[in-house]
């Protein structure tokens, strides 16, 4: 209708090449809830030439979730830990969230996926004993949430969750609240693509690469057989 204001979402994806280095793959404005939209948008990245992608980072977004098993089926799904432990902290009593996020990081101090796995289900007897939806919400997210650790150690930061998108999401956010309502989807795009060939541009002259070329080479090398993570979907 004209003159109607209407709420979308902007989603940007990012993904590390075989050597490294980080790239913008993709944007698109929709509904960031509708599982059609999310699934038009992956497919999309893999027509453009998108392929072996090996892990997918997301936050729990329903409709993102059932796209990525539909639309990228051999790739392992990283649910952010940082979303999911917002989500434990939303069933817990006031005043007791920083024990509890205490608790729930001992597992991610863990040297490898079997210790891990092993904490996570002592951390999560103990917070369900007090929290009884936390263990049920535990019980689904762990293969998810621990996905990174068979990958290489020195990765573990910077793929556990979604904070490296945080600082683009920013500086996006910083230029849209400029314009403040845009007249149509193709404004939006403009502006936001702007800012995201210069990320582009700064990540592919970056002297340092975002992940080194020693540690991507483990992968490479890996025989990944064992199942990573399960999407539902």
């Amino acid at each position: 209708e004209h003159g109607m204001v209407v709420s979308k979402a902007v989603v940007v994806a990012t993904g590390v090449t075989s050597q490294g280095r980080r790239e913008i793959l993709g944007l698109d404005v929709g509904d960031s809830e509708d599982e059609v939209f999310w699934r038009a948008f992956l497919t999309g990245l893999k027509k453009r030439g998108l392929s072996g992608v090996q892990l997918v980072i997301s936050d729990q977004h329903a409709g993102l979730v059932a796209a990525i098993g539909r639309a990228m089926q051999g790739s392992a799904h990283q649910r952010c830990r940082v979303h999911f432990i917002r989500n434990v902290l939303a069933h817990v009593a006031k005043g007791e969230g920083e024990m509890v996020a205490a608790v729930f990081r001992t597992i991610f101090a863990q040297p490898d996926l079997a210790s891990m796995g092993k904490q996570w289900d002592k951390v999560r007897d103990e917070l369900a004993a007090r929290y009884p939806k936390i263990g049920a919400l535990m019980d689904d997210a762990k293969a998810e949430v621990l996905a990174f650790a068979v990958f290489p150690r020195e990765h573990w930061r910077k793929i556990w969750s979604t904070n490296p998108l945080e600082r683009l999401n920013k500086e996006i956010k910083r230029r849209a609240r400029v314009v403040g309502i845009f007249p149509n989807e193709a404004a939006v795009i403009r502006l936001v693509g702007a800012v995201l060939a210069d990320t582009h541009d700064e990540w592919a002259t970056d002297e340092r690469r975002y992940l080194s070329e020693e540690s991507m080479a483990k992968i490479g090398k890996s025989e990944q057989t064992d199942t990573v993570a399960l999407t539902k979907g």
